[in-house]
């Protein structure tokens, strides 16, 4: 991080080597002989704040990779893969290994990219904040702008570098960066830091209205959207309750939510569902080396990141649920139907062991009544179908003295290195490219599930399910899979409830982590794949990424702990 340029000089830069990106952007122009320095100055705001979006999209050089190295793509992997909704299906020289396995170095090429991009656009608002003037009406709307993405950077940064808030406001935070000359640096605690985006969300929606265009411009409502998720993760559920209903405005939250819900991530910059999202045109498809690559083989992606075992379970007790139907596919080969014949898929490995696990693939025969069995070494073992929380059937197999969690499939479903292929397909198919997607950083489904968590950590148990059921309903769960204070399927409290709604709604965007530790729950992987075989606890010291080494060893910043 840079700690003294000069004003002037940053905004000769960003103006020079932020031409290009005007050109995609919904600006004025006059002839020449007709521009007022207003104009020209409004339109150079403009461009810094439009150039703070192109840096979350844009490929930068980083410690001499370039290729495929994004804001976006670092952040969307950093923030989802270390949770329990994927399965890494080998190993990679990618740094998204090393996010998925909790082997995190502090001279990784993710880890430090996404903190010196992190602090330039924080950079490049605080020279907006420094200039604009709210009291002119032409400025509002850019400052408002630069008030949210400040705030969303410093959210951003806090959560993935530092222990969540619940664990205390005095927890080691990041550096807080609310003027562009900088004469020292040092990380504030947590609790500062989450004040800080507290005031500039409200500042942003004060003088926010309307978006400038799409989504990819935020809104009044998206700092409100944002500000209800700092609140919920600040354990201020009043408030995020308040914010919500205010953002609402008397509306029903059903009106909210995009009534296609199979095409909305493919469509999602011009969905009114989506309150922001890092905006990307058919130019800016980055193929192999975007997030949808990772989850989907089509149009030439790697589609080696798969939905995890637990994961599917939790999507398959209402099969119809469009979230699943619409954007996790079983491939099965040559593209045949499924089979009629077929395999237990076994979490294979020592009892106890925390190494990777395989998967022992074996044929099963039906005794007539859905009860399977398969023979090895003479003996015969029958899986049990097990009533989990009174109502849900999951697969269980006693196999050497280990109770095991297994999956009966189609024996012709495609496997790589033993693991069952489901490609994942809500960072794909924009304008029909099957790698090109705009990433969503804040939607209304959220929002009402932020709600809906905070109605339930009061007490609220009518007002949360009645959320969760408008998030279920839209995505096609009949309405004998809704919940009610005397039908609660087998969960213990509402709370239990929204936790997996949430779950299932916002799967492989980037809030899973979050949501476990931030409520002190340890993560449970133990399921197939190349991460460990293991329960992170909460206590972790390595649930979150360390400084990196090219900041802390040049600014003297104290590093995480046992890093």
């Amino acid at each position: 991080m840079k700690t003294r340029i000069q004003n002037i000089v940053i905004r000769t830069f960003v103006l020079g080597t932020l031409a290009l990106c005007a050109l995609s952007c919904d600006l004025d122009y006059y002839p020449s002989d007709e521009q007022s320095t207003d104009i020209i100055i409004r339109d150079a705001n403009a461009m810094i704040i439009d150039g703070c979006y192109s840096l979350l999209k844009d490929e930068v050089e980083y410690l001499g990779y370039p290729s495929g190295n994004t804001y976006c793509r670092h952040y969307f992997q950093m923030a989802e893969f270390p949770a329990d909704n994927i399965c890494l299906s080998g190993r990679s020289t990618d740094p998204l290994f090393q996010a998925t396995t909790y082997t995190m170095t502090d001279n990784l090429q993710n880890v430090g990219t996404l903190w010196m991009l992190g602090y330039k656009i924080i950079y490049m608002a605080n020279t907006l904040i420094e200039t604009l003037d709210e009291t002119k009406a032409d400025d509002r709307q850019i400052l408002g702008e630069a008030y949210f993405i400040r705030a969303m950077m410093h959210l951003n940064l806090v959560t993935l570098y530092a222990k969540p808030y619940s664990y205390g406001r005095t927890e080691l935070g990041i550096p807080l960066d609310t003027v562009s000359l900088v004469t020292a640096i040092k990380r504030n605690p947590v609790g500062e830091v989450y004040d800080q985006i507290v005031l500039d969300l409200r500042k942003a929606a004060s003088l926010m209205g309307a978006s400038r265009g799409n989504a990819g411009y935020p809104s009044r409502d998206a700092a409100l959207g944002l500000l209800s998720r700092v609140y919920l993760y600040m354990q201020q559920y009043d408030d995020c309750i308040a914010i919500v209903t205010e953002m609402l405005g008397g509306a029903d939250p059903a009106t909210k939510l995009d009534a296609n819900l199979a095409n909305y991530f493919a469509n999602a910059k011009n969905s009114d569902e989506t309150l922001f999202c890092i905006a990307h045109e058919v130019t800016e498809d980055r193929g192999q080396s975007s997030i949808g690559s990772m989850y989907n083989k089509d149009g030439g992606g790697w589609g080696e990141i798969y939905p995890s075992d637990p994961l599917l379970n939790l999507y398959e007790r209402y099969p119809m649920d469009v979230r699943y139907a619409a954007f996790i596919h079983p491939q099965y080969n040559k593209g045949e139907a499924p089979a009629a014949t077929y395999n237990v898929y076994i979490p294979n490995g020592n009892a106890g062991s925390t190494e990777k696990r395989d998967v022992k693939i074996m044929a099963v025969t039906d005794d007539g009544t859905g009860t399977y069995s398969f023979v090895e070494g003479g003996v015969t073992y029958t899986i049990e179908n097990r009533l989990v929380q009174g109502e849900y059937i999951e697969h269980h197999l006693d196999y050497h003295g280990e109770d095991l969690l297994v999956r009966i499939l189609p024996s012709n479903i495609e496997t790589r290195n033993s693991y069952p292929k489901y490609y994942v397909t809500k960072f794909g198919y924009q304008d029909g490219v099957p790698t090109l997607s705009s990433p969503v950083c804040c939607r209304w489904a959220e929002v009402l599930l932020n709600a809906a968590e905070a109605y339930a950590r009061t007490g609220d148990e009518t007002n949360a399910l009645n959320l969760v059921n408008i998030i279920r309903t839209r995505a096609g769960i009949p309405a004998a899979g809704l919940f009610a204070a005397g039908n609660m399927h087998g969960y213990a409290d509402a709370v239990d409830v929204v936790m997996d709604e949430r779950r299932l709604e916002l799967a492989f965007e980037g809030h899973r982590m979050f949501d476990v530790y931030r409520n002190k729950r340890d993560m449970d992987r133990r399921f197939p794949g190349v991460q460990a075989w293991e329960q992170v606890s909460y206590t972790e010291p390595h649930i979150q990424y360390p400084i990196p080494n090219s900041e802390w060893t040049v600014s003297g910043i104290e590093q995480n702990p046992d890093y």
